[in-house]
């Protein structure tokens, strides 16, 4: 569920980092303009799934205006959209489960994700980061090394000059304190307590 550019589509586009917006006819949906280090990209490709949110007349007639082209992925081929589908299996999945959420708690799902679960990743959930190695015919093979283990977070600082990176506003001491304000542990708690109240209040069951 991504444009080509790495942007986010149609149902939450409006709570991208990005508000720069393409021109398009009145009463449409707007897409966001792609930045890549500031610089405005062209906004060439979007690749969905095969949702009805996407599949339908309204986003087709916006991206014919645009002269953007549509492609979607086969169905049961998750390859087709691994980052994605890889994310839905190790995050979504695993946090939400499978069952059917009506669409009335949405609001609530948005709140959990944005105060809670977003958090927890991008600050306390250590992740592999590949290490690509050339062996001596010339193959690149990916090596997941424990000291390449670290958050998003910290994968971020790791990068050079990675303060250009963040949002216009955005203090690297303010994600620092943020990041500090708790311990991974102490976080994790957080998060089960909250996903707890939450399924209690959709399912009326606990979690």
């Amino acid at each position: 569920r991504r444009l080509s550019a790495g942007v986010s589509c149609p149902r939450c586009l409006s709570r991208r980092r990005h508000r720069a917006f393409l021109t398009a006819p009145a009463g449409q949906q707007l897409l966001p303009t792609p930045r890549l280090y500031g610089e405005a990209l062209l906004l060439q490709a979007l690749h969905s799934d095969n949702g009805s949110e996407y599949i339908n007349y309204r986003v087709a007639a916006l991206l014919d205006s645009l002269h953007v082209k549509f492609t979607k992925s086969r169905s049961r081929k998750t390859n087709d959209n691994a980052l994605v589908e890889s994310k839905n299996g190790a995050i979504i999945r695993k946090m939400l489960g499978y069952a059917h959420i009506p669409q009335l708690h949405a609001e609530l799902v948005n709140e959990f994700n944005k105060n809670y679960l977003t958090p927890y990743i991008n600050y306390h959930r250590p992740c592999f980061y590949p290490e690509v190695v050339v062996d001596a015919k010339g193959k690149e093979r990916k090596k997941y090394r424990y000291e390449n283990m670290m958050t998003p977070y910290e994968k971020l600082k790791s990068l050079p000059g990675w303060e250009q990176y963040l949002k216009e506003g955005t203090a690297p001491h303010a994600l620092e304190s943020k990041a500090e304000s708790m311990s991974d542990n102490e976080a994790a708690e957080q998060l089960q307590s909250a996903r707890e109240s939450l399924f209690k209040t959709i399912f009326e069951r606990k979690a």
